[in-house]
C-alpha cells in the first residue's frame, strides 16, 4: 500500500470549512500519481514514436464522513487488479483511524488520439510486485 500524507487547505473547502466533494478525486489522483512514481512508472510517454498516456476508464467514490479545514489526511492506494490493458486501484482517504472516503478506479493506457493500448510489458513488470488482489 502506498500512503500519501496531505493537509486540508482553505482552498479545498466550501464556506462551512468542509472539503468540497470533488476534491477527494483530486486527492486520489495525487495518491495514484505518487504510487506510480514510487514504483518507477511513467504517467505519460510523450517522447515515444507512438505517445502513450494513462487515463481513467471508470471511477467510483463513496463518501462516509467529511474532512475539515486543517485536518491531516492520508490517501491509501492499493493496486488490486491488472489485466492486459487495465489496472485497477482501491483507495481510501483517511483522517487518523477514520475512513472518510473510499474510491475505486480503473485506468488504462491510450494513445494521444484516444486509442486503447495494452499496458507495455516493462510497465506490467514494474506493477506486478505491487499487485494486491482483494476480494470484493
Amino acid at each position: 500500500m502506498h500512503i500519501l500524507p496531505l493537509r486540508v487547505y482553505y482552498e479545498d473547502t466550501d464556506l462551512s470549512g468542509v472539503v468540497y466533494h470533488a476534491n477527494y478525486l483530486r486527492y486520489m489522483e495525487r495518491g495514484r500519481t505518487e504510487f506510480f512514481r514510487s514504483a518507477g512508472i511513467w504517467l505519460a510517454r510523450l517522447h515515444e514514436p507512438e505517445p502513450l498516456a494513462w487515463t481513467i476508464r471508470k471511477a467510483t467514490i463513496e463518501y462516509h464522513r467529511p474532512a475539515r479545514l486543517d485536518d491531516p489526511l492520508e490517501v491509501h492506494t492499493i493496486c488490486d487488479g491488472l489485466s492486459g490493458a487495465r489496472m485497477s486501484a482501491a483507495q481510501k482517504v483517511v483522517c487518523g483511524e477514520t475512513v472518510l472516503v473510499e474510491g475505486w478506479v480503473e485506468a488504462c493506457v491510450i494513445t494521444l488520439s484516444g486509442k486503447p493500448r495494452r499496458i507495455p510489458k516493462e510497465v506490467r513488470d514494474e506493477l506486478l510486485p505491487f499487485l494486491c488482489e482483494t476480494k470484493a
